[in-house]
């Protein structure tokens, strides 16, 4: 499956707790065409390493074990490194299910044998790839793209819009006069776009998504002045002759201003990280934020990417412990209780938010947003 497959309901099912052993397989792959033999060798032998734990649980029976391992070589039969490969895979395996599914992203490598399947990479995947929309405004046309990650195409969905009256005028004579022609001046052009809005707020209804403007400046600051949703607008790309595209061509244009969005909205969230500080409303540390996220308390979430953590659960409290280790009392062993703490949080209505490593150093590497 791909990333463009993840509903939030796919999520949520994944995440559910699963009859042990639930496997996870997860090993950064590379594009067709490169690194294939190197990455069919790095398969089987994170394969070879969720054998080598399962048949060593002794917590488990002869026949979860058969079972597991049979689903797990299903789900490496299906895996095409030669020709489908993007740049992370995960392979899910658990008594009488396998899923595989194929990111636009690398991941670490690494093998988890849980009562869960470690569901961290796709929601950093999903975040990253959210889909949105992009409006490419003309006088004469407003074209509509559907965007997820950097890969865009053009959406036929009550698009493209195109004006009932086109304006006619005449540059020359208007320059003969003294007048600067531009048709986004003209009344029929703003009803045009009015339109055009009418035409986005059907869609935002049935698929809302956060929405780009393409366009020259007055083509962009008519149809803010005219919109009726200013708020689905999360940013602007002020140029001309990107109206028909292609997608090949928007695509790179836009990048930028969708680096810059991300930059911003990582900013955002370490700033509301400040504020709860000073609110008395932060969480810091794993075991803070996990007896927070177990009573459903985390508003918002904040991670770097790629920290993990294995822990022994004693009483609602955390103690260090080594992968594939076994509970030394009462406790319960987490493979990564991260993973978990994000999945509390998506369930109890709180967001996540990813930083790069080495962000949050000065907050154990994870923090979090109390709502009380």
């Amino acid at each position: 499956m791909d990333i463009t497959d993840l509903t939030p309901a796919t999520l949520a099912a994944l995440a559910s707790p699963r009859p042990r052993p639930a496997v996870t397989v997860a090993m950064p792959t590379h594009r067709p065409a490169t690194g294939t033999e190197q990455d069919s060798l790095q398969l089987k032998n994170l394969l070879a390493e969720a054998r080598r734990r399962i048949e060593g649980d002794d917590t488990l029976g002869r026949a979860e074990r058969l079972d597991v391992l049979e689903q797990l070589q299903r789900a490496a039969g299906e895996v095409e490194l030669r020709h489908a490969a993007q740049d992370g895979l995960l392979l899910f395996a658990a008594p009488g299910e396998h899923q595989v599914w194929k990111l636009p992203r690398t991941v670490p490598a690494r093998v988890v044998v849980s009562d869960t399947f470690l569901t961290r990479n796709l929601v950093a995947a999903r975040a990253a790839y959210a889909p949105y929309w992009v409006l490419t405004l003309g006088a004469e046309q407003v074209r509509l793209w559907s965007g997820a990650g950097p890969d865009l195409e053009e959406s036929t969905d009550g698009f493209p819009q195109r004006p009932a009256n086109p304006e006619k005028f005449d540059p020359q004579r208007e320059e003969q006069i003294g007048d600067t022609p531009s048709v986004y001046s003209h009344e029929n052009t703003r009803i045009f776009y009015r339109e055009v809005d009418a035409a986005l707020g059907a869609l935002l209804r049935e698929a809302p998504r956060p929405c780009y403007l393409v366009g020259v400046p007055e083509a962009v600051s008519l149809f803010e002045s005219v919109t009726a949703h200013r708020a689905m607008i999360v940013a602007r790309l002020e140029k001309g002759g990107l109206g028909d595209g292609p997608a090949t061509a928007l695509a790179p244009a836009l990048a930028p201003v969708r680096q810059e969005q991300a930059r911003a909205e990582r900013e955002g969230a370490l700033a509301r990280l400040d504020q709860a500080a000073g609110l008395k409303t932060l969480a810091a540390g794993l075991d803070e934020i996990w007896r927070a996220v177990s009573d459903g308390r985390v508003g918002e979430l904040v991670v770097e990417e790629y920290y993990r953590a294995t822990v022994e659960v004693t009483d609602g409290h955390l103690a260090p412990a080594p992968a594939g280790a076994q509970p030394t009392g009462t406790g319960e062993i987490r493979e990564d209780v991260v993973d978990e703490i994000a999945e509390r949080t998506l369930e109890t209505g709180g967001t996540v938010t990813f930083v790069p490593d080495g962000t949050l150093s000065g907050r154990q590497s994870i923090a979090a947003v109390l709502r009380y």
